[in-house]
C-alpha cells in the first residue's frame, strides 16, 4: 500500500498510456474520484464508475496517442506546495490543466483563479 494515493494514481495513468492500455483500476477515495471527475470533464480521460469499491477508468485517445502526455506531481508528502490565486500558473500556456485542493474542494486552477480561492497544488497534467 502507498501513502501517496495521487502519485500512484497518475504512474498507474503513465504506464497504462505507454502500454496503450484502454482501462485501468484505481483503489477508490475521495481524492482520486475529485481528480477523475476533473480529467473528464477537461477531456482527458472517457470515462470512470465505480465497481467493486474500486474506480475503473477509462483512459481517452486522439488517433492513437493517448490525451494524457505528461502527468507532474508537484506536491508531496515530505514538500507540500501551496499557491494563492494570484499565483496559479497556466500549465503549457492554457494547453494543460494544473489541479488544485482547495478549502472549495478539488479543482482545476482556472476554476480556482476564477472563485478568488488558493491551496495546495496536487499535479499538472498535459
Amino acid at each position: 500500500m502507498t501513502n501517496d494515493i495521487l502519485a500512484d494514481f497518475l504512474t498507474r495513468i503513465r504506464n497504462a498510456s505507454l502500454r496503450h492500455s484502454r482501462e485501468i483500476v484505481a483503489p477508490n477515495s475521495k481524492l482520486i474520484k475529485s481528480v477523475s471527475e476533473i480529467l473528464k470533464n477537461e477531456n482527458y480521460i472517457q470515462d470512470f464508475l465505480l465497481e467493486n469499491d474500486d474506480l475503473k477508468i477509462t483512459l481517452k485517445y486522439v488517433q492513437n496517442e493517448p490525451a494524457i502526455t505528461h502527468s507532474e506531481k508537484v506536491s508531496k508528502p515530505g514538500l507540500r506546495i501551496y499557491v494563492g490565486y494570484k499565483d496559479i500558473p497556466k500549465i503549457l500556456n492554457g494547453m494543460g490543466i494544473s489541479i488544485l485542493s482547495t478549502s472549495k474542494g478539488v479543482m482545476t486552477g482556472t476554476k480556482a483563479k476564477l472563485e478568488k480561492v488558493g491551496g495546495e497544488f496536487l499535479c499538472k497534467i498535459w
